[in-house]
């Protein structure tokens, strides 16, 4: 007999306390898979949290190389992704093989891996960034030094405006933002004039030109939170709204556009999330030849916070 939505949560946290298991979900994940998770955050908050949690199963309600990445710092730990399904386009982008041939070709190159990046990725690169903390990493590394950073096109483009460092771009791209264009900005304006609005990195330049804040997922919480604006139109994947709704009763929040859904990001329903703890399935492991490579480039990120 089929259980219903409250039944499944209820189920989900019993078998999370007998399992010593805690549940991370990213911020672009359906709200069902939000409301049953220990910590909701972006990429950097959630790989902290992987790196310091004493549970004995990490479940993660986010993408493939989200629970790789909390594989590589949590070996000891099992680590499970309620459906396979939950690719990531862009970092399917970049090829280990081709990234490989690209730092022969610039061998002095210092690789600055998006975490958004399968851990075979990781391991060919020196150290890794979030949205947030992007900027920042790119002006700590010496001037002189040449700079491949894959693989968002989009986020490499930014960065290198902000920094005013000369880029190697790969060239990939998150397909949820490039549906963001600037004419759902200009109309958005149009439509909510005191609005503020908030764009992701990931966005082409011409949609961040027309932002009055650019931020990661974790940034536009903060800001929210913060802001005197009463109206925000927020150009991102579009289940950001549950948690910035959430959190700011007192606010409204706009899409940029209804088109910026990221399918593989839906996956993770409650159905999916309860098998996964009841028969533990779908663990996901990373070789150690490749861990340790990996995690040398995600512990200088982490460290550099």
């Amino acid at each position: 007999m089929k259980i219903n939505d409250e039944e499944m949560k209820s189920r989900i946290r019993e078998l999370r306390g007998k399992s010593n298991a805690v549940i991370l979900a990213h911020n672009y994940q359906l709200a069902e898979a939000q409301e049953v998770a220990d910590f909701v955050g972006d990429s950097l908050q959630l790989s902290i949290e992987a790196s310091k949690t004493d549970a004995d199963v990490i479940l993660f309600c986010g993408v493939r190389f989200m629970a790789e990445t909390a594989y590589i710092l949590s070996p000891d730990k099992m680590v499970l992704l309620p459906s396979l399904r939950s690719g990531c386009p862009m970092a399917d982008m970049a090829e280990p093989e081709e990234l490989a041939a690209l730092k022969s070709e610039h061998p002095e190159a210092i690789v600055v891996a998006y975490v958004n990046t399968s851990a075979e990725i990781k391991a060919l690169s020196d150290i890794c960034v979030t949205s947030s903390n992007a900027v920042a990493i790119v002006r700590s590394i010496p001037a002189e030094k040449e700079i491949i950073f894959v693989p968002d096109r989009n986020l490499g483009a930014y960065v290198a405006r902000e920094t005013g460092r000369k880029l190697v771009l790969w060239d990939g791209f998150c397909p949820t933002h490039l549906r963001i264009s600037a004419d759902d900005i200009k109309l958005a304006r149009r439509l909510h004039s005191e609005a503020k609005v908030i764009v992701h990195p990931e966005s082409t330049l011409d949609v961040i030109d027309l932002a009055d804040e650019v931020l990661s997922t974790g940034g536009m919480l903060k800001f929210a939170g913060k802001t005197d604006a009463d109206e925000i139109v927020v150009a991102t994947e579009i289940g950001m709204l549950f948690r910035l709704c959430a959190e700011n009763p007192d606010k409204r929040f706009y899409p940029a556009t209804e088109q910026a859904v990221c399918p593989n990001m839906k996956h993770n329903r409650l159905e999916d999330i309860l098998e996964a703890l009841e028969r533990m399935r779908h663990s996901i492991t990373v070789p150690e030849n490749i861990r340790g490579k990996a995690l040398t480039a995600i512990e200088r990120m982490l460290d550099f916070q």
